[in-house]
């Protein structure tokens, strides 16, 4: 038996490693701390409130994104760790960016309500709706994914 290290990942000193798909070694960059820009604040921002907004959102839309999850994974299995397939909360996020997407003139992330979302009667309202406007993958089964975002 031997105590080799086939990969490592993380961070030491000046340095960052992460692992290959192989698992056999490890790739080194030198760590540089990020540059804060605009960008970084608008991003972290839509971050915050999408957040705030699926705390809100009522405990059965969040049941059947994790229903859909659980759907979306068993017909597109994550290939290992590094894409360890859907989660509610992404697949929600996506979803919100799809939406965004379609009128960004008139839709701010950063400022999104669930009253906004039912005044304009968006289709992020259900999952099922999502899907049909195409924000987020199709699945086999999804007529009773149909509970509303409030």
């Amino acid at each position: 038996m031997t105590n080799n290290v086939g990969a490592q990942k993380g961070t030491m000193l000046d340095s960052t490693f992460w692992a290959a798909k192989s698992k056999l070694r490890s790739y080194a960059r030198k760590w540089v701390k990020p540059t804060y820009t605009a960008n970084n604040q608008h991003v972290g921002a839509i971050g915050k409130n999408l957040g705030a907004v699926w705390h809100l959102t009522s405990v059965e839309y969040k049941a059947d994104f994790g229903t859909y999850c659980t759907r979306y994974n068993q017909e597109h299995p994550g290939i290992d760790e590094l894409n360890p397939g859907a989660s509610p909360y992404t697949q929600f996020v996506k979803a919100m960016y799809a939406w965004y997407n379609t009128d960004p003139t008139h839709i701010d992330l950063t400022a999104v309500t669930i009253a906004d979302i039912v005044t304009k009667d968006a289709d992020v309202r259900t999952v099922k709706r999502a899907i049909n406007a195409n924000y987020i993958g199709h699945i086999v089964s999804y007529d009773d994914l149909t509970s509303d975002i409030q």
